[in-house]
């Protein structure tokens, strides 16, 4: 469609609503963190209200337009990347924060409601939200819900599923949903909250939530240990778990901090450098975390270790895992978001090492994850010498091993950034044929005109 029969059809089909076709905003919009596909929307809305989006998606229906629900954009697999002249629905204007209940310790959000801004309101009712990562100043609750997103405390907290108690949606063809409406305990049939749960906007446009806060944390120690090896990391989890009543349990390589080092100009936190590092988050407890240390370096385990001695200290340790991310996105980093079993961790662990040296041997490759969970997080770094192009094609050759190494432990493709366009080619290594079908049919009842976020997750007949 042209520019003059796109601004025709918008000004006579939907007057009065804020859009956009700026150049600057059809790049910025258009696109997530990742950097393998280029943005191309036609058009950006800026809904205010529930109705507006009612009516973008029913003239999306009448003119068979895909439209795209965006947020903060800081996804990594482009679930919310529009390359094929799709509209997008930018929720940025649903922003506040309503209806705090002291009683059942809820508060409902507007899509575009961003994380640390929840965190912060909870913390300014003496209560915590515990999902956090380090996205969380810029990601929007609508996104974590359309990933499920986990992060660092999954280990004691769990996921955003966990703490999503309402939703309120848009279907595909425009039919506004109130799911659960707040309710801890409802057996009146299915539970169509959990399908847009972790959906990536395939099913409907997620405009608010109702969020359960839980009560503070006992004061937290924060802890880094420097590791002799690869096996010694599960080792020190196994004893950590049995000592301390863990919050977080994340894992890094030797590369992943000397990225962080030069990128924010840190100082090696001990005096050498060692093969692995853990980082934990528990309960104040100064005996268990030194029966930890010393139990660790008797056993060979652990090199060296610091125990925070205030909050700035503590903070400072966060940076040296939290900061990963930050300091690779100029490479433009394949990233592989992958999980299995937390029993089954070591084993795969050693064995997925073994595929790298052989696969990926002139690329250099960055571990690091929510090791307590069996999350990891492996990202392989372009060669500034490599088209992206070619670097892509590259990386999703050696999949087929990495994935298949997955698919032998029963593990996930993706275990927090969703499927997207970048993990959509791959996805039968988790799921089955027939839970892909399952899928596509279930999308067909939502969005049977296939409006939403086509091209994502799964194919659509």
């Amino acid at each position: 469609m042209k520019a003059d029969e796109l601004s025709s059809l918008l000004e006579n089909e939907l007057p009065g609503l804020a859009w956009s076709t700026q150049a600057s905003d059809l790049v910025k919009f258009g696109q997530d963190w990742t950097r393998f596909h280029e943005p191309h929307a036609a058009v950006i809305f800026f809904p205010n209200d529930i109705v507006e989006i009612q009516k973008i998606i029913q003239v999306a229906n009448r003119y068979q337009q895909v439209v795209i629900p965006s947020g903060g954009r800081t996804g990594y697999s482009a679930g919310a990347v529009a390359t094929q002249g799709e509209w997008v629905i930018s929720m940025v204007r649903f922003n506040e924060i309503t209806e705090f209940n002291p009683i059942d310790q809820t508060v409902k959000v507007g899509a575009g409601v961003i994380t640390e801004q929840l965190q912060n309101f909870a913390e300014e009712q003496g209560l915590f939200y515990p999902v956090d990562f380090a996205s969380s100043g810029s990601s929007h609750i609508a996104g974590n819900i359309a990933t499920n997103a986990g992060g660092i405390r999954v280990l004691r907290y769990g996921l955003t599923r966990d703490y999503v108690l309402g939703l309120t949606v848009v279907t595909g063809v425009g039919e506004v949903l109130y799911l659960n409406k707040g309710l801890v305990k409802n057996a009146s049939g299915l539970d169509l909250r959990h399908l847009f749960i972790g959906s990536e906007g395939i099913l409907g446009v997620v405009v608010e939530a109702e969020i359960k806060l839980v009560q503070n944390p006992p004061v937290q120690s924060v802890m880094l240990l420097a590791l002799s090896s690869l096996e010694a990391v599960m080792s020190v989890f196994a004893l950590a778990r049995k000592t301390l009543t863990l919050s977080s349990f994340e894992f890094f390589s030797d590369r992943s901090l000397h990225h962080v080092m030069h990128h924010r100009g840190f100082d090696n936190p001990f005096e050498a450098f060692h093969p692995f590092y853990v980082l934990l988050e528990f309960d104040e407890d100064e005996d268990g975390a030194m029966n930890v240390f010393e139990a660790g370096m008797e056993s060979a385990w652990v090199n060296d270790g610091i125990i925070a001695q205030s909050m700035d200290q503590a903070q400072q340790l966060w940076q040296y895992r939290e900061g990963i991310s930050e300091s690779i996105a100029h490479f433009t980093p394949y990233k592989n978001d992958i999980s299995v079993k937390i029993s089954r961790v070591p084993e795969f662990m050693q064995q997925l090492e073994d595929v790298l040296t052989a696969e990926y041997p002139g690329f250099e490759t960055i571990w690091f994850g929510h090791i307590g969970d069996g999350n990891l997080h492996l990202n392989i770094l372009k060669p500034d010498h490599m088209d992206t192009s070619e670097f892509k094609q590259q990386c999703e050759a050696v999949n087929e091993h990495v994935y298949g190494l997955i698919a032998q432990f029963e593990g996930s493709i993706s275990a927090e950034h969703g499927v997207g366009l970048i993990k959509k080619p791959f996805l039968s290594y988790s799921k089955s044929q027939a839970e892909i079908e399952l899928m596509q049919n279930i999308k067909q009842v939502f969005d049977p005109n296939g409006v939403l976020n086509i091209g994502k997750v799964i194919d659509c007949e």
